[in-house]
């Protein structure tokens, strides 16, 4: 081999070696868009993290701080309730001592008139008693005078049988006569008495008796009386074991105020450190989203430069159907398929009871009808394809593969990831591919497949031009 031929061949391998390099680098901008794109996904994971810590943190904050207002009222209540309970105790012990010797002497007083009113009653029986005797012998004295009357009267007749000689023996029995009628007049004055007396005795003795039973319900009262300042005296006790315990709760509260203004400072700290976290965390959410841009502008310019890299393939079947859609929707509106204002309507009106929400507008029926025939086939074009659909300028995908344009449950996080037509995705992802306007744009995102549940992916759109007007784009999801 001669040195021209030495020198074309090492010509053809410097050739072959930066080609290769080229298509390295290619590659190698593709993967890092896609770390990139999983680093902006994680921080924007952490930043919402941040954000929810924050106002938790915000939260107990605000209930430390209400946690402390009512540590120091109960702190002012337990020292009113303190010396409350002080004069309280004061207050009842000598109360308590006062009515417990007041109501020992009424207890006394009450017991001995109650005795003296069941002695009364045994007094009276007793004068029952003599009255009876007295009223037996006054019926003797009776029944005496009436026997004298009679030897009187029987007298005065021998007397008058007797004439001259029995006028001294007459005197006698008239005087004899008289006394036996005085004796009797003055017997049954006595008995009428005696019976006055008796019936008198007798409503005293009802009386007696009645008050009799009052006395003794005045002694069980008194009883009663005895049991209630026990009451008393046992009240004073437990007041003064609880205003020991009032007094031993003090200091517990003065140092739970403490306990609670110290975790109050805690927490001011730490949410002055999660706010620093929360904006540092944001900082750097705009920064790795501004290198993914980079990423993303990195890997457009080397498509641009003819470079091959794995994502070329992709790319000119999103470009190719992109214009095929646009053709198609340019047709409908020559032939009177479908109005031009109709086809950029946004008058995006909600389906009822849809969730997540779902909207229509006055082309949804018409890409509903010209759609599928273009994206269905572009699944089985290539095994990482995930997705085709086309969507307006601002995000919204009227018409999705069939496979994701299930009718609506009741379960909206299976709703989220089976029933995505008809739906806004206005996210970074969705109006990048819906406004954009350059020949194609390759973006690096995490899908949200509803439920918490996130797929890496790359999304490639080319814009929709019909009549001159900026339609939207078709996006091309696929596997990374």
């Amino acid at each position: 081999m001669n040195v021209a031929q030495l020198r074309v061949s090492d010509e053809n391998d410097t050739i072959l070696r930066h080609d290769a390099d080229i298509a390295a680098i290619g590659e190698r901008a593709s993967r890092l868009g896609v770390e990139i794109a999983d680093v902006v996904g994680l921080i924007d994971d952490l930043g919402k993290l941040g954000h929810r810590q924050m106002e938790t943190l915000k939260s107990v904050v605000r209930e430390a701080r209400d946690t402390g207002a009512a540590n120091a009222r109960l702190a002012a209540s337990m020292e009113e309730t303190r010396a409350s309970a002080a004069e309280t105790r004061a207050v009842l012990s000598a109360s308590a001592d006062t009515v417990a010797r007041t109501l020992d002497g009424a207890v006394n007083d009450l017991r001995s008139l109650s005795e003296g009113v069941i002695g009364f009653g045994a007094s009276l029986e007793k004068v029952a008693g003599t009255i009876k005797l007295v009223r037996e012998a006054s019926a003797s004295i009776n029944e005496i005078a009436r026997e004298t009357q009679l030897v009187a009267l029987n007298a005065s007749i021998e007397a008058a049988r007797l004439g001259d000689a029995g006028k001294g023996f007459a005197v006698i029995g008239n005087a004899v006569k008289a006394l036996a009628d005085q004796i009797g007049s003055a017997a049954k004055q006595n008995e009428t008495s005696l019976a006055a007396l008796q019936d008198t005795l007798a409503a005293l003795d009802r009386t007696s008796k009645d008050s009799a039973a009052t006395a003794g319900a005045a002694i069980e009262a008194s009883a009663q009386a005895s049991e209630a300042t026990r009451t008393i005296q046992s009240l004073v006790s437990t007041v003064e074991q609880l205003a020991d315990r009032i007094d031993g709760m003090v200091d517990p509260v003065q140092q739970n105020i403490a306990a609670s203004d110290l975790v109050r400072v805690h927490l001011g700290e730490l949410a002055g450190m999660a706010r620093d976290s929360d904006g540092k965390l944001a900082a750097a959410g705009r920064r790795s989203q501004a290198i993914l841009d980079i990423s993303e502008d990195f890997i457009l310019y080397i498509a641009g430069t003819g470079i091959e890299t794995p994502d070329t393939p992709l790319i000119e079947i999103c470009r190719h159907k992109a214009g095929e859609i646009a053709a198609l929707f340019e047709q409908a509106v020559d032939g009177g398929r479908i109005a031009l204002s109709d086809l950029f309507d946004e008058d995006y009106r909600p389906v009822p009871g849809s969730d997540p929400e779902q909207v229509t507008t006055r082309f949804t029926a018409f890409t509903d009808r010209a759609l599928p025939p273009i994206q269905e086939p572009v699944l089985a074009m290539d095994e990482r394809i995930v997705f085709c659909a086309a969507v307006d300028r601002n995000g919204y995908l009227p018409t999705h593969n069939l496979v994701y344009s299930r009718p609506q449950g009741d379960d909206p996080v299976w709703n989220a990831a089976n029933c995505r037509n008809r739906r806004i995705f206005c996210d970074r992802t969705g109006l990048g591919a819906g406004r954009n306007t350059r020949p194609f744009l390759l973006q690096t995102y995490r899908r949200d497949m509803g439920g918490g549940a996130f797929a890496l992916m790359k999304d490639i759109s080319a814009p929709i031009t019909v009549k001159g007007r900026h339609w939207g784009g078709l996006r091309i999801g696929y596997k990374v």
